[in-house]
């Protein structure tokens, strides 16, 4: 069993998609920040100041009464929120790595259909008896038909 298992673990594929996730999850975290730190900031700020990730509703007050000044004093209290602006950041998070992803397999899409150019063509058919005879000859080898040039 420990003899399969090292077959399927070395197999080319399987380090392949290992690699895939680390770049994926690495690249989930730099869309996060990139999202959080970078384009939700002026976003906010042209809205009128706003801090998407502080956006949220209570839904039932916790041992501290309502209102909470950020969303993780209501978390501390213990009061249900819905988390509004949280969700907002991870829909912009979410559209931007499916982007990202559109354009790699647009990328990879363009690269497999890139046919090399066709060979030049090194035989023709004689017009006679339809034998394949190669591009040069002036007469058919089959046939012994005499061939215009």
């Amino acid at each position: 069993m420990f003899k399969e298992f090292k077959e399927f673990a070395v197999k080319g594929n399987v380090v392949d998609m290992a690699v895939g996730i680390i770049i994926g999850a690495a690249f989930g975290t730099i869309i996060t920040s990139l999202v959080a730190d970078i384009i939700m900031p002026p976003i906010g700020l042209l809205l009128g100041d706003v801090d998407f990730s502080s956006l949220f509703v209570v839904l039932k007050e916790g041992k501290v009464a309502a209102p909470y000044a950020t969303l993780a004093d209501a978390k501390a209290a213990g009061a249900v929120t819905l988390n509004y602006g949280v969700f907002i950041n991870t829909i912009v998070s979410f559209i931007i790595v499916a982007f990202a992803v559109f354009i790699v397999i647009k990328n990879v899409n363009r690269l497999k259909r890139q046919e090399p150019p066709p060979a030049e063509l090194s035989t023709k058919e004689c017009p006679f008896c339809l034998s394949v005879i190669p591009l040069k000859a002036v007469k058919c080898g089959h046939c012994t038909s005499e061939l215009k040039a």
